[in-house]
């Protein structure tokens, strides 16, 4: 008695495997909002210290934009759309 070979089919699947990194909130540099007032919404938002809110808002001015928060993309998106509600420019990516 001889058995039929048997096909296996593996099922393709399209999910991602890949652990998604963290996202990051970038602020860019724009010229209507005084430099004391983007200090005031770091501080406001992201609770950071006088200090820390000077010296992103001089990156930001400085160079262009900086990075305010990291961490999963739903959190990104909230702050995106809380920095959007003040008025200021940002993105986010994944980095």
């Amino acid at each position: 008695m001889s058995t039929a070979p048997v096909e296996i089919v593996e099922p393709e699947t399209t999910e991602k495997t890949a652990v998604e990194g963290p996202w990051v909130v970038i602020v860019w540099d724009d010229p209507i909002n005084l430099m004391s007032y983007v200090a005031f919404v770091f501080r406001k938002l992201f609770g950071y210290s006088k200090d820390e809110a000077e010296r992103l808002m001089l990156q930001v001015h400085n160079e262009g934009k900086a990075v305010v928060s990291s961490g999963a993309r739903d959190d990104a998106e909230r702050d995106v759309f809380r920095l959007h509600e003040h008025g200021l420019w940002a993105t986010m990516q994944q980095d």
